[in-house]
């Protein structure tokens, strides 16, 4: 008779949790400490806005290149390609000749009413386009701003450069409408170069205000486009302001907000420099001084703005 022996079954391994190496547990405190002494830091964080300035200046290849880029393929699919940066104004100026000009009759106010009415034309798309572009500068770009580490500015200064570079580009129309209506070249002309440079500064800096309100609320852009056309109404484009003040017919809170209005500063000094019968008592008092105060005010205070969200952009 053979004897079977039974192999006496396997005990499982007991692990007793008490015997296992606790983690230390760490507070919040200890954590940034940890975090800091390691060189980690938070993904996506603000930097210092001299940082941001760097940042800025770093990438400006990317924004000149990233502006004309959007340039270049703004009209890619039109059959008349480019030809519309100056065909758009062009018409616009066409169809407000014909309400203001003939059914309404303001040109009889106005002296030159045609380089009047044009050079307002051009100068105020400058502003809306800007403003417009900036609505969609990072709502538009959604994928390369939550790809990509870079200062989220770089976006609607980019647009707005693309929209200095369209301005440019149909100056050559508009000087040829100037000769062609007697307005010829002159040392006062040299005075649109500071002009305009400080509407881009304006512009872009009221880009970037627009940009960081239509991101976290995307309605703002569809409200836009009626802003921009009351501000439009207001700002002289194809009227004169000059005209409207001269008396007591205008309350004087108005008056100031009219000759404060920086859209008609703006429009007013390229008016000054490019038109013989625009003089100097048309313009506002102090009128450099506004604008540069304008400039300064939403260009500085635009950028600044903007970078106090930088975090949240593409977020949510």
């Amino acid at each position: 008779m053979v004897s079977q022996t039974t192999a006496p079954p396997t005990t499982p391994a007991v692990t007793d949790a008490a015997s296992a190496p606790l983690l230390p547990v760490y507070g919040p405190g200890e954590l940034a400490t940890l975090a800091a002494r390691h060189g980690l830091t938070v993904s996506g964080a603000r930097p210092t806005l001299g940082a941001y300035v760097r940042q800025l200046w770093g990438r400006r290849h990317f924004i000149t290149a990233f502006a004309t880029a959007k340039l270049t393929a703004q009209y890619s699919q039109a059959k008349l390609g480019q030809i519309w940066q100056i065909m758009t104004p062009l018409l616009n100026a066409t169809v407000y000749y014909f309400i203001f000009g003939i059914l309404m009759n303001t040109k009889k106010n106005v002296e030159d009413f045609v380089p009047f009415l044009v050079t307002g034309v051009f100068i105020w798309t400058f502003t809306a386009s800007s403003i417009t572009a900036g609505t969609r500068a990072i709502s538009g770009n959604l994928g390369l701003v939550r790809a990509l580490h870079f200062p989220r500015a770089s976006l609607p200064v980019a647009l707005a450069l693309q929209q200095l570079q369209q301005l440019l580009f149909s100056l050559g129309a508009l000087v040829l409408i100037l000769i062609g209506f007697g307005q010829f070249p002159r040392p006062s002309w040299l005075l649109a170069i500071p002009a305009l440079l400080l509407q881009a500064v304006f512009n872009t800096g009221l880009s970037m205000v627009v940009a960081r309100l239509a991101a976290r609320t995307p309605d703002i852009a569809q409200l836009t486009p009626f802003v921009l056309r009351t501000w439009m109404y207001a700002s002289g484009v194809m009227w004169s302001i000059d005209k409207l003040l001269k008396g007591d017919r205008v309350p004087h809170l108005v008056k100031v907000a009219l000759e404060c209005n920086p859209a008609a500063v703006f429009i007013d000094l390229m008016r000054f420099a490019l038109i013989d019968s625009f003089s100097g008592a048309q313009l506002p008092p102090h009128v450099w001084a506004v604008a540069t105060g304008w400039a300064l005010v939403c260009g500085v205070g635009g950028f600044v703005y903007f970078w106090k969200a930088e975090e949240l952009y593409g977020r949510g």
